[in-house]
């Protein structure tokens, strides 16, 4: 795991200004502590900051191939390099080192640009092809390693991390507008968008080519929607249970790859649970897990936690997050996070990864499984609103249509009564969300939620004539999960130099996944069917009937009690930005509705905390981004 930070100029008679790209190296330094490389050839610069996990001696990057005129610099895991290194082996390829990097370098020379399809892990890196002075970008297929890239000026930039681009001095730090609706809706922006305009994120299953200043996105690999379609072929439950377990069982083999010490995050759920189990099956040594938990909740997430780690068998860690604890962190969460994403989870996570890094430098996680097997329980929901509105008809509209105006209703279910009334590509925009729909209105315009539900028209046509059940799984799987979930938990866990893997998004464990129906993942409200049927004597019965809890923080109750005052104060401040989008008494009237016990206002206030955190850190006066020259980056509000 590493930081990866490049540029390419279009003018082939122009070199890289290796100060600048040391600064957005030296901005990425919490990425990888065990090193840094510069290469330099022709008008192109790679960098690299290494976290060293596989080949500690000889793995330095960026990397060449045998003529030095192919390098890389790399993000990530391969994790059957040993194979693709024979198969290149075989070929004539030279080897240098052990590292899984270079099988990178010759498995260009070999394949192209085919060369992401041949690779199984996570990945994100920068491949420089001196000869034809071409630049290839390459991110996993999933999105579980970030790659952020802009044009600067004619130029090319390309990092981990946003905060490295703005080491480049031709880069604005620009708010985009026009996305700032979205953040607040679903507590994140779905890519390729970011909130600085002319920043985009390189999509999942994505690849770049930077040649004679023209740049050319294009996929090369898509969730196997065909799988997804039923074939009315029986399934048995046992057999389709083992399967998975193997399945899983492999995934989590692969990911033990290492040459320092590997953990577990465990939350006493069945993901994580069934993640430390497999571990344990693979390795029977010493395991050491790490859960988080909050002070006043009685321990009940810890006591979960304890639970998995008795029955598995591992050396148990804990970690307590407090009220002032999160509040005191928030300005390091928008430092860390790079754009605003208001999952409440981010802070926990962060402290989990700070204690594991006393330890271990690598952790596994359960992260992916309710996306790949249906685990949300929001899926039970709009199907059940699918189904009302398949037997309601223009009845059932009526009806809703009299519900919504009638005095009295929460903001969350008039979020439902809504839902009902639309169709499930305008109802269904996610796991996430932020803002009510009304104030979202409000504030943006009577179009700004249609307007956000139009963005995902492409993916919903994509899976046309699909189970509504596995449409909403591969909108999950294409936003959520690498827009929400994925980001949070690369940058909380890089934040303390902890490389996170995610046996539930090998690919191939996915593609299986997906040739399952429907109802062996979902099946009477009840999420993860077949992993549960999987993990059944293997793991506590209790953990195997848990509802999902996820990283339960306690916002509602803080931000009513010890972080009512900060929050107020913060949202409140004089130049506050979120003054100027919504107004003092709109923030008054959310800050007190919560604190009174009206309405739960957990959502927006978070939401609204994060963003000012945010704007502060990087497009505050005072910003945290640090510039080499005062006058180097013009400053756009």
């Amino acid at each position: 795991m590493c930081g990866i930070a490049g540029r390419v100029n279009a003018a082939r008679d122009r070199s890289v200004d290796a100060g600048q790209l040391a600064e957005a190296l030296r901005r990425m330094s919490h990425r990888g502590p065990d090193g840094e490389g510069l290469h330099f050839q022709q008008n192109a610069g790679l960098g690299h900051r290494r976290l060293s996990i596989i080949d500690l001696a000889t793995g330095g990057q960026p990397m060449g191939n045998e003529e030095r005129n192919v390098w890389v610099t790399f993000n990530g895991e391969i994790y059957n390099h040993a194979t693709l290194r024979d198969e290149l082996a075989a070929l004539g390829h030279r080897f240098a080192t052990r590292s899984d990097t270079e099988v990178l370098v010759h498995g260009y020379e070999e394949w192209g640009d085919e060369l992401p399809t041949r690779l199984r892990g996570m990945f994100a890196f920068g491949l420089w092809d001196g000869p034809r002075r071409r630049l290839l970008l390459v991110r996993d297929r999933l999105g579980i390693k970030p790659l952020y890239w802009a044009m600067a000026g004619q130029d090319l930039v390309f990092a981990s991390e946003i905060k490295a681009l703005l080491a480049f001095p031709e880069l604005e730090r620009r708010l985009d507008t026009s996305r700032v609706a979205d953040y607040f809706a679903l507590r994140y922006v779905p890519g390729p968008a970011t909130l600085l305009r002319g920043i985009e994120r390189l999509q999942p299953g994505h690849r770049l080519v930077f040649q004679d200043g023209v740049a050319q996105v294009e996929p090369f690999w898509d969730v196997p929607l065909d799988a997804g379609r039923e074939d009315g072929r029986p399934r048995d439950v046992i057999e389709e249970a083992e399967a998975l377990t193997q399945q899983l069982l492999e995934s989590t083999r692969l990911r033990l790859m290492s040459e320092v010490p590997v953990g577990v995050f465990l939350s006493g759920g069945i993901d994580s649970s069934a993640v430390a189990w497999a571990m344990k099956q693979a390795d029977p040594t010493a395991l050491k897990s790490f859960a988080v938990g909050y002070e006043g909740d009685s321990e009940g997430e810890l006591a979960w936690a304890r639970l998995a780690a008795r029955a598995i068998g591992t050396e148990h860690r804990e970690v307590t997050v407090d009220a002032a604890t999160f509040g005191r962190s928030m300005s390091d969460l928008a430092w860390h996070l790079d754009e605003p994403l208001s999952d409440g989870a981010c802070i926990p996570l962060m402290h989990l990864a700070k204690r594991a890094r006393e330890e271990v430098v690598v952790v596994l996680s359960g992260e992916g499984a309710d996306e790949v097997l249906a685990g949300y329980p929001v899926y039970t929901k709009m199907l059940a609103l699918e189904q009302a509105r398949a037997l309601g008809g223009r009845a059932l509209d009526r009806a809703l249509g009299m519900a919504q105006v009638a005095p009295g209703w929460s903001p969350k279910l008039a979020r439902w009564i809504r839902r009902a009334r639309e169709p499930l590509p305008r109802a269904y925009l996610g796991v996430g969300r932020g803002f009510d729909d009304t104030l979202i209105e409000a504030f943006f315009g009577a179009k700004a939620m249609r307007q956000i539900a139009e963005r995902n028209e492409a993916l919903w046509a994509r899976t046309e004539g699909i189970d509504p059940l596995h449409r909403m799984l591969y909108l999950d799987t294409k936003v959520w999960l690498p827009d929400d979930l994925l980001l949070k938990a690369d940058k909380m866990t890089m934040a303390h130099s902890i490389e996170l893997r995610v046996p539930f998004l090998d690919h191939e464990l996915l593609a299986y996944a997906w040739s399952l129906p429907g109802a062996l993942k979902l099946s009477r409200g009840v999420g993860k069917r077949l992993l549960r049927t999987s993990m059944a004597g293997k793991l506590p019965p209790g953990i195997l009937t848990r509802k999902k809890k996820g990283f339960p923080v306690p916002l509602t109750r803080w931000l009513r009690a010890e972080l009512y005052e900060p929050c107020r104060e913060r949202l409140l401040s004089s130049g506050s930005a979120v003054r100027t989008i919504f107004g003092t008494r709109a923030l008054e009237r959310m800050l007190e509705e919560h604190r009174g016990g009206r309405v739960d206002r957990r959502e927006e206030l978070f939401a609204l905390w994060v963003f000012e955190e945010w704007h502060e850190a990087f497009l505050g006066r005072s910003a945290r981004v640090g510039r080499r020259r005062p006058d180097a980056m013009r400053v756009v509000v």
